[in-house]
Formats: structure tokens, sequence, C-alpha cells
């Protein structure tokens, strides 16, 4: 056990203020240098490498969120909080030896410090670099493996498909066996991207007419499995285009409106809907891990992301394009210092 006596100085993002509509503005956030003190005994210190964004944040910030989300809101002059991945640089217990990766939830900023007890160990060969473990694959596998139980033969269908989760939950089903993985998407760019990069068989723009006409040509005797990111009228549309007895797994609700769920189909149907969080799965994400890395190895699948740079800085306005709709697979925010 060893405590550094080294002075640092960091980088962090703090909530300034919490607008009043759903806009994420200059102003929303405030960057700041702190000084970073040794860790207590029994603590930790952290050089934080990469975080993840999630576009469900912009509802932990504005004034008008779904106070549904099974996450906690960001508290303004707090450091947000975000799933990050880092290495031990200073240790004041046993837990952790220095060079030590691991995971932790304290978000914006360069370094993070605490009790031991409030970070995870993470094995550095599992998969190919750190940014990896910050994968969306726990809820993509948990949704469509362990709630969907997608197979072989079945049509799936993904909303908000070119996403961090929708992006690896077409790439499972594909993987499991499913005979037609398609998707939704936001722009035509993006259609393109799924169909020739990421090996999806049919994809549409969401805004270009109704899910339900899609879903209907693209899959006539109807979708076996459905993987839900947004909620609204596409899962209204997408239930409305299930075949009987067909499984949904719900995860997000992206749209803002709580969809009016057809109930008379469902039942007639016998639709199994299952709404699902990973927090009472804690064990799906070391399954994931294992699988993610022999699926990298073997070429199976890929990992879809986009790298911002330039430290805790760049993630207001990276939070700003995701949810726009400018990105692409997950987005990472590369905390280390800039070259």
């Amino acid at each position: 056990m060893s405590v550094s006596s080294i002075v640092r100085t960091g980088v962090e993002v703090r909530l300034a203020s919490r607008p009043a509509d759903d806009m994420l503005r200059e102003d929303t956030f405030e960057v700041v240098e702190v000084d970073v003190p040794d860790p207590d005994e029994g603590a930790i210190l952290v050089r934080n490498e990469w975080m993840l964004l999630a576009a469900a944040m912009r509802d932990l910030v504005v004034e008008t969120s779904n106070s549904d989300l099974p996450m906690p809101r960001f508290e303004i002059g707090r450091v947000p909080w975000a799933l990050t991945v880092g290495t031990v640089e200073a240790t004041g217990s046993d837990a952790f030896a220095v060079g030590d990766l691991v995971y932790h939830r304290q978000g914006w900023r360069q370094y993070a410090t605490g009790p031991a007890a409030g970070f995870a160990a993470l094995e550095r060969g599992l998969l190919p670099s750190s940014e990896y473990f910050l994968s969306q694959g726990p809820t993509a596998y948990r949704g469509m493996v362990e709630m969907a139980r997608v197979g072989a033969g079945d049509t799936v269908f993904i909303t908000s498909a070119a996403g961090g989760v929708g992006s690896l939950a077409g790439q499972i089903a594909r993987a499991c066996g499913a005979k037609k993985v398609i998707g939704s998407a936001g722009s035509a760019d993006k259609v393109a991207w799924l169909t020739e990069e990421l090996g999806f068989d049919a994809a549409f723009d969401r805004h270009d007419g109704r899910v339900f006409d899609h879903l209907r040509e693209f899959a006539p005797d109807g979708v076996d499995v459905v993987f839900d990111n947004v909620g609204g009228p596409q899962l209204e549309d997408a239930i409305r285009a299930s075949a009987p007895r067909a499984r949904l797994a719900l995860c997000g609700v992206l749209s803002q409106r709580d969809p009016m769920l057809p109930l008379g189909f469902a039942i007639r149907n016998e639709l199994e809907i299952r709404p699902f969080s990973t927090s009472y799965a804690p064990a799906t994400a070391r399954a994931w891990q294992e699988r993610f890395g022999d699926w990298l190895r073997d070429g199976t699948i890929t990992f879809p992301y986009t790298a911002v740079r330039g430290g805790p800085g760049a993630a207001p306005e990276a939070l700003r394009e995701l949810v726009a709709g400018r990105c692409r697979g997950q987005v990472l925010v590369d905390l280390r210092p800039a070259e």
C-alpha cells in the first residue's frame, strides 16, 4: 500500500444550471480546474481514461425531465456522474495496486478519488482496450438474449438501431441466429451505415413514413422480436406489426412520449412485453464482457463508437451532439489531457 505525495491539478465539469426546456446550452455546464489531493487511508486515486455519454443524460439535466428514469438526476454545482474507466495512480488501500484498471461512476473529471469500495476492478486482458469496458452491451445483451430470447429463425426489429445500445443489439441478434434484422434510424446516412457496415438486413429512416408501413414491407409475416429504445409512436407501430407470441424487450423512452399501448392486440396475439433494466442483473455485465471478448476476437461483431477527444471539457458539446442525433454508436469521451 502506498500513497503518492505528488501535487496535482485536474479539470472537471459541473452542472451550472438546469434549463427550463429540453435545450442544453453552453452555460448549462462549467469547466473548472481543481486541486487533486492524495488519497486518504482506505481510498484510491484514479487517473480517468474514458467515460460514457448517453442521450438519456439530457433528462438528468433539464427541468422537464422524465422523473421515472431509473437513475439519479445531475445536481447543480456538482460533477455529473457517468460510467468511467481509469487507472489507479495512488492508493491508500490494500484492495488496489498502482496500475490497476478500475470502473466507477464519478464521471466528468480527469481524476477520481474515494473509498476503495466505490471502485470495481477490471481484467485488462479481457477486452482490447479500456474503453471497451464502457460498451452498452450489457443492456443490449440482457434485452436481446435474456428478455427476448432471440434465436434461430427470428425476425427482429430494433428502434434507434444506430445508437449505442441498438448498434450492438442488432449484431447480437445476428450472432444468435436471427433470420432477419431490421433497424430504424434518424437519417439516410445512418440507414446506410446499418446495412453496409453492421450487417442489418434492412433499415429505414424513421422520418420517412410510418414505422408500421416499413415493417409490413420488410416483415410481411410479422416481427418475432422487438428491441425498443425509444417508446412512443415507434413502439406503438412495432406492437401492431408483431407476429403472434412475439417477444418485446423495452429499455428506453427517448421519444419523450409514453406510448398508447394497443392492449387488445397484445392480448389477442399473446405478446410478451418485458420492460427491463440492467440494475436488476449485475451478473449480466460479466457474462457480456466474456462473450463480447470472444465475439470481437473471432470477428462476429464490432464495437461501433464515436471517440470524443479533448478531456472533460469536451463532454458538454459532445452531449449536445448526441442528443441532436449526430452521432453513431456509443459516444465515449477521452478524459485524458489533450496532447
